[in-house]
């Protein structure tokens, strides 16, 4: 990307890789998603505003996570503090939060707490619409930002289609609450469908429709996109539309969003149809 990184966002690297670092041997149970993952597949994009973000965000795979160690006891020996008032968030250097998360499907009984055998029912959260990116996701190997910090570790980064789905079940999660509301979220939403050809989503989105662990949330997420951004007033298409505020022309934004959420549900609904043929 052109300049340097915006320094929290050069934070929020380094203290992702201070989790990454902590969990040792339990990366192969990881697939970062959130924010981070999405401008790992973007890049900058053709976007005034350029990619920013305060936290990272880490899914869990129960099936291949391993008793021990325990991961409690792994991020606290690396400086991270549970947050008081949120399950599965913990606190690293400069405040900067990490989110363990497990995919609600995945997660064991119970509302907002993931259960995880030995390693307790107060580490992760869940989180329905993540199930997905244990689906899609590529290894991916994640640096630093900074010159002098020169560690770099291989994980499982979330693929555009999960990413997609996921950021599409937080908005309208959200939406019963608007002050925990982020515009940036729908930004994210628009910079995938901007940099990523609709064909690709087809494609990703038709797998993700095909398997059982992934189809219901999947399902929901087309619903979620057509009602947020398939219009310019939606909702979704205004949230991005704010979210540039003086960088760019918030009607070109909201229209672009709808233009492009459209052209991806009439090419999803185009595959199944012929599918069924």
């Amino acid at each position: 990307m052109p300049g340097d990184p915006d320094p929290v966002y050069v934070r929020a690297r380094g203290v992702l890789l201070d989790a990454l670092e902590a969990l040792g041997e339990h990366r192969h149970a990881v697939v970062l998603v959130g924010a981070q993952a999405i401008y790992l597949q973007t890049g900058e994009g053709d976007i005034a505003v350029a990619p920013y973000t305060t936290d990272a965000d880490l899914a869990l795979n129960p099936a291949v996570l391993a008793d021990d160690p325990r991961l409690d006891a792994l991020m606290r020996g690396a400086g991270f503090v549970p947050a008081p008032d949120q399950i599965g968030t913990w606190i690293g250097a400069h405040r900067v939060p990490i989110d363990l998360l497990v995919p609600e499907a995945v997660s064991g009984p119970g509302r907002r707490a993931a259960r995880l055998g030995t390693h307790g029912d107060h580490v992760a959260r869940k989180s329905r619409g993540l199930e997905a990116a244990l689906l899609d996701n590529v290894a991916t190997t994640i640096g630093a930002f900074e010159e002098d910090d020169h560690r770099r570790f291989e994980v499982a980064v979330a693929g555009p289609s999960a990413l997609l789905v996921a950021k599409l079940h937080k908005i309208t999660d959200r939406q019963s609450s608007p002050r925990r509301l982020d515009d940036k979220d729908a930004l994210d939403v628009y910079r995938l469908l901007q940099a990523v050809p609709t064909a690709d989503f087809v494609v990703g989105t038709g797998r993700l429709l095909d398997d059982p662990l992934s189809r219901e949330v999947t399902q929901e997420a087309l619903v979620h996109l057509e009602l947020l951004f398939a219009t310019m007033e939606g909702p979704g298409s205004q949230m991005a539309a704010r979210a540039v505020g003086s960088l760019e022309d918030p009607a070109t934004i909201a229209a672009s969003c709808a233009a492009l959420a459209s052209d991806l549900l009439v090419a999803a609904r185009r595959q199944a149809y012929t599918n069924l043929v």
